[in-house]
């Protein structure tokens, strides 16, 4: 088995895609939703009010619970480059007990992603 794509309901595609290239995602338009890319691995961001499978109530807070893990290289520079984008994490990078570096940030609907690098 192999874990290659997620799907996240988004309010806006337009504000979504924009906020995942400026990340560094590459972006592939397929009709009513956009993937974006990080090597083997999609975000698919599909606008919620074209979703074939409507949410039964809509839901306050996407992504309670969830948690998006994204390893860079050298997670104190790549928050610095965020940082200098325009874009702000909820905390600076900071080591946790778990063996990580890493910093959250939300995107435009409230999914956390976590930014982080394994200590040595």
């Amino acid at each position: 088995m192999k874990l290659n794509l997620l799907l996240l309901y988004v309010s806006n595609l337009g504000s979504s895609s924009d906020f995942y290239k400026n990340l560094g995602f590459k972006l592939e338009a397929k009709g009513d939703f956009i993937d974006a890319k990080l090597k083997d691995f999609t975000l698919r961001l599909l606008d919620e009010e074209k979703a074939h499978f409507k949410q039964e109530s809509k839901v306050r807070f996407k992504g309670g619970g969830l948690y998006i893990y994204i390893e860079v290289e050298n997670v104190n520079e790549f928050f610095k480059k965020l940082r200098k984008k325009g874009f702000f994490a909820s905390n600076a990078p900071r080591d946790w007990p778990w063996g990580n570096r890493e910093f959250a940030l939300r995107d435009p609907d409230n999914y956390k992603l976590i930014f982080y690098e394994k200590l040595s």
